[in-house]
């Protein structure tokens, strides 16, 4: 990072950060330090989310004080929880969202017969653990085909790293009919918004408490987690994006999946893009 001149007019920074292979949300944040034993109850909040994504900020508490011996209060689990940015997908108020009321939009994939890639994406977010610290990991899944279209890394929650890696993807696998999201304040803001308007992509987003409208893509984040992230301990953001980065390769071009008569995903998703095009 200390390589990128601000000042230099003959690259922008985007392009600068791309050639040094980082982030360019990382180049406006500076990490704040946290202490250990945060650090580590983040970590198994990370753990038990992964396995019980219905557990709201009350439960998680429960289970870290009765199974792990950890003494934490509701108010420190909830704000752990949103610091990673994550929420259990139980039913009930949620005041923050009315600020945002005006970009929040029904859930459209219910009943919608899905017979061919880029009909739907769905996009989403997941925090990632490191050996000293922490990352966010954004994804877009194709629905019909399981391919993740595309996918960035950044240590912030700004919107910026999820509107970027929409338009890679478009850019990279062309326009999709349908993108659907969680009503995270990431997807309910008017450049997320924009950005699929101005694609004339419809937006879809998830029902209030419905832990099943995004299902896709919060199963891919669980097979990346304990397959790969977990088994490996990343030092740097360097290193995580190198792991992540082959995960991803591997699981669009080499796993089968059961669900797709055992092709891969990068063999579903393309193999159909040209039955469109021939048809």
């Amino acid at each position: 990072m200390a390589m990128v001149e601000k000042g230099d007019k003959k690259l922008s920074i985007a392009r600068q950060a791309e050639l040094l292979d980082i982030n360019r949300t990382s180049l406006y944040y500076r990490p704040v330090p946290i202490s250990r034993e945060e650090l580590d109850i983040k970590l198994l909040i990370d753990e038990i989310y992964t396995k019980h994504p219905e557990y709201g900020y009350r439960k998680m508490t429960k289970v870290l004080r009765n199974k792990h011996n950890i003494i934490i209060n509701c108010k420190r689990t909830r704000r752990y929880m949103r610091e990673m940015g994550i929420r259990g997908f139980c039913p009930g108020p949620n005041l923050s969202k009315r600020l945002h009321k005006k970009y929040l939009y029904p859930y459209l994939l219910r009943g919608l017969n899905i017979d061919h890639a880029n009909q739907v994406w769905s996009v989403d977010i997941t925090y990632c653990r490191m050996k000293h610290g922490f990352m966010y990991l954004v994804a877009i899944i194709d629905w019909y085909s399981r391919y993740i279209v595309g996918f960035g890394l950044s240590n912030t929650l700004e919107k910026i790293f999820v509107v970027e890696t929409i338009k890679k993807a478009i850019k990279t696998h062309g326009t999709p009919e349908i993108i659907n999201s969680d009503q995270g304040s990431q997807f309910t803001c008017r450049e997320y918004v924009g950005l699929l308007k101005e694609n004339g992509v419809k937006i879809s987003m998830d029902g209030k408490g419905r832990a099943l409208d995004n299902q896709r893509i919060e199963r891919f984040f669980r097979s990346y987690k304990w397959e790969k992230l977990y088994l490996e301990e990343c030092e740097t953001g360097y290193e995580l994006r190198r792991l992540t980065k082959e995960y991803i390769e591997e699981y669009n071009n080499e796993r089968p999946h059961q669900s797709l008569n055992y092709q891969t995903p990068a063999a579903y998703y393309y193999s159909r893009n040209l039955e469109l095009k021939a048809g």
